[in-house]
């Protein structure tokens, strides 16, 4: 399974952005997707989950800010993040969030600038 992100780019504090993910096979039809991050310097850290049932769940710093879907008839996640701020960039990776994880895929950077 090859997982591309895209939609990264650069913002200023407060802008919005809407990352996709999609994958090489039917994945996220059976599995749980969640999106992650990379922050400069930083351990890669879990962001936003969407479970089989469609619960989503996020990690505090983006509660409120973005929003985890997906279209499964297009093997894809979306990840609509809003009021950005600088500490929200960050190279930001599409996988599994509950479940055996893939490859993980190059990912696609976000800055953002005060």
């Amino acid at each position: 399974v090859q997982l591309q992100a895209s939609g990264g780019g650069s913002v200023q504090a407060g802008g919005s952005l809407r990352l996709s993910c999609t994958a090489s096979e039917t994945v996220f039809t059976i599995t749980s997707p969640g999106w992650y991050r990379q922050r400069p310097g930083k351990q890669r850290e879990w962001v936003a989950g969407s479970t089989r049932a469609g619960t989503t769940n996020y990690e505090d710093f983006v509660k409120g800010r973005f929003t985890i879907s997906r279209d499964n008839a297009k093997n894809t996640v979306y990840l609509q993040m809003n009021n950005l701020n600088p500490e929200d960039t960050a190279v930001y990776y599409c996988n599994t969030y509950i479940g055996v994880r893939h490859p993980w895929g190059q990912g696609t950077l976000v800055t953002v600038s005060s």
